[in-house]
């Protein structure tokens, strides 16, 4: 009998079919040629599964690690296999029973559905890493509809029943008349008892019988001395994808940097899945959405530390983070209980009036609101604090001021006098309990939202936010302060530039997780160059919320947002359908993220050398087509004014890195490493 080994799908279906035209029955092994795995090594599965069962363990107060739970496990399915190869030819093993004694040994008993409940657990981590090979199905699917008889056959401690499992997920079940495994029988295709078994058990007659598999062993020359046709796939390709993830693997013990790597090898989609994207699909796929998922895991971590027990999304930003949250952590934590989240309706826009009605307009606040180049005088700080300037102009008068004074140093007219005077203003009674009476109905209509959504209801909140100033928990806390029941706020924010101090208090305090400027991490001061990317990346698709108002609905408030129609509006809507691409690329990758981390066991500090690498090579030295793809066409900014700066402001305007023409990108010389240089003495002198 001739031996048939193909080196491609292409030619082993070619081949199958010719030969299948002679035979009623097809089998195929299902392990590394019905499904391949997303690792190199099918035992790295049981590592989260240890992780799984020492959760359980410590909730029931039963103190094992998850390497003392592996190795137990290890123990008795070595024992297993040992005690069967005493009564049969094959050393097999049978999940049900060794995982059973497993738990007896840890718990003192497996029932409660125990079992099953770890099982289950198992059998999500096999399918989390386990994909069809599209083409094969289909020819699986070809043979079924062809009238001949196929069947599934696997040399594994997983039994039938549980194979079915992994089947159904992966579409094959339909198609086959039955599954097998040697975890039933103790008979395996290895010693070929499995193939006699299943002549016998199925009536197949060898000389009608194709076997499809990898192993040259048991799926070769054990099927051909039974009298089956043995077909094998031997494919290179797929060999490469392997030694790549095994040799990644290897290098993670001495270089850490390598575990970034491996993490996007592990999330790599494959077969079926591979199919052609767009370039902005890719870079939220491979680059924002993994640097969204290890932020947002070291959050998880820091609520566990600090007792944090909810969780609030801020901004429109927020949005992308509470629904990678919820898709990826529950991964990463199973069996754990994770923080309360929610996503809060929030912008500095609509809470910077209601933050003014309690404690008044404070000269940080004021500070903040001319940051942006387009605000030059009193009249910018009412659009932004929702203000009538009218009410103003007495009071200004008294202190010589006109409420369209400059008050900004970079627009003409502008005279440290006056910046002073402004400042006496802000010390002044009258213009304060102004300040207040205006802004007391959109705080009245905040503290019905904050109530509505249980903001009062927790002692300590995480509030998360892209960052970078932390404007909007500053204006958060300011509006909430004066109650006793506002809970203890730790902002957590991607990145903490920290342009204007933080007025840190008991119950008030941010830090970045992926740069804060408060300690000293070059790597990640990338950041700088391409803030405005990470804002547009994750922006929620909805328009920036304006305000709170007081409504006769019956919440008695109402979310107030700016308008679309408009040219911003307009824009605005451009932007967000250009980077949908990239939003969709984010969220597909949320679970991929949450798998691979899982399977991996890996934290932030893990990741860290990987992550300072991605940050500086994708942001500090991007390749020009990166640059042009992923910088944003409009960058709304609500606290943006419209009026000119003087003319010396504007000449160092749009010198950054990511603010060049296509042009100067490609052709000037060594441009990236001169602003490289630039940056890393801008951040030694802060």
């Amino acid at each position: 009998m001739k031996d048939y080994t193909c080196y491609s799908l292409k030619n082993l279906i070619e081949t199958g079919r010719r030969l299948a035209k002679e035979k009623s029955v097809v089998s195929f092994d299902l392990f590394d040629t019905l499904l391949v795995r997303r690792i190199h090594d099918p035992d790295l599965v049981k590592l989260p599964v240890a992780r799984y069962i020492a959760t359980l363990a410590e909730e029931r107060g039963v103190k094992r690690s998850a390497t003392e739970i592996q190795d137990l496990r290890d123990r008795f399915e070595t024992g297993m296999r040992a005690e069967i190869g005493r009564i049969h030819t094959d050393h097999e093993a049978c999940y049900p029973v060794f995982m059973e004694r497993l738990l007896v040994e840890i718990f003192g008993e497996a029932g409660g559905d125990l079992l099953g409940i770890v099982t289950a657990y198992e059998m999500a981590m096999e399918n989390a890493m386990l994909v069809p090979r599209e083409e094969l199905v289909g020819w699986l699917r070809e043979l079924s509809a062809a009238g001949k008889r196929v069947f599934i056959v696997s040399d594994m401690y997983l039994p039938a029943d549980h194979l079915e499992k992994l089947t159904d997920h992966a579409g094959l079940s339909a198609y086959a008349e039955a599954i097998v495994s040697s975890a039933d029988s103790f008979a395996a295709k290895a010693s070929g008892e499995g193939w006699k078994l299943m002549a016998e058990r199925f009536d197949i007659q060898p000389e009608e019988w194709l076997h499809v598999g990898d192993n040259p062993f048991s799926d070769g020359l054990r099927a051909k001395e039974a009298g089956i046709t043995p077909l094998l796939i031997h494919d290179p390709r797929e060999d490469l994808r392997k030694s790549l993830l095994r040799r990644y693997w290897n290098y993670c013990d001495g270089k850490p940097f390598w575990r970034g790597r491996l993490l996007q090898q592990v999330m790599a989609p494959l077969e079926g899945e591979n199919i052609p994207r767009e370039p902005l699909y890719r870079e939220g796929y491979n680059f924002i959405g993994p640097l969204i998922g290890i932020f947002l895991q070291q959050i998880r971590e820091i609520c566990r530390k600090e007792k944090l027990s909810k969780i609030f999304f801020l901004s429109r930003e927020g949005w992308t983070f509470e629904r990678y949250w919820k898709q990826a952590m529950p991964l990463i934590y199973p069996g754990e209980e994770l923080p309360e989240i929610e996503y809060l309706y929030v912008s500095r826009m609509a809470l910077a009036g209601a933050s003014c009605a309690h404690g008044g307009l404070k000269k940080e606040s004021a500070d903040i609101a001319f940051l942006p180049p387009g605000n030059r005088d009193f009249t910018d700080l009412c659009r932004i604090f929702s203000l009538d300037p009218e009410a103003f102009k007495e009071i200004f008068a008294r202190f010589d001021l006109e409420v369209t004074t400059c008050l900004s140093h970079i627009h003409e007219g502008y005279q440290q006098e006056n910046r002073r005077a402004f400042e006496r203003i802000l010390d002044d009674e009258e213009f304060q309990r102004e300040v207040k009476a205006q802004t007391a109905d959109a705080n009245a209509a905040l503290q019905k939202y904050l109530e509505d959504v249980g903001f009062f209801s927790h002692k300590r909140v995480a509030v998360v936010d892209v960052g970078w100033l932390g404007s909007i928990q500053r204006f958060l806390v300011d509006a909430v302060s004066h109650r006793d029941d506002a809970p203890v706020c730790r902002g957590l924010l991607f990145g903490a530039t920290r342009g204007i101090p933080f007025p840190t208090t008991g119950k008030n305090s941010i830090s970045g997780v992926i740069y804060d400027q408060n300690r000293f991490d070059f790597a990640a001061s990338a950041l700088f160059y391409a803030r405005d990317i990470f804002e547009e990346a994750c922006r929620a698709p909805y328009p920036t919320l304006n305000g709170y108002s007081l409504s006769d609905n019956e919440k008695g408030y109402e979310l107030v947002f700016r308008r679309t129609d408009d040219a911003l509006g307009m824009e605005e809507n451009e932007q967000d359908s250009y980077f949908a691409p990239l939003q969709q690329g984010i969220y597909d990758s949320a679970v991929r993220f949450g798998q691979a981390v899982c399977l991996l066991g890996w934290k932030y500090g893990d990741f860290k050398p990987w992550l300072n690498y991605l940050l500086v090579s994708r942001l500090a030295f991007p390749e020009t087509r990166e640059i042009m793809l992923l910088r944003n066409r409009t960058h709304l900014d609500d606290f943006h004014g419209g009026k000119q700066p003087k003319a010396e402001f504007l000449k160092n305007a749009g010198r950054e890195l990511w603010d060049q023409s296509e042009r100067k990108l490609r052709w000037s010389p060594l441009l990236r490493l001169r602003r490289y240089l630039l940056h890393l003495r801008s951040r030694l002198n802060q």
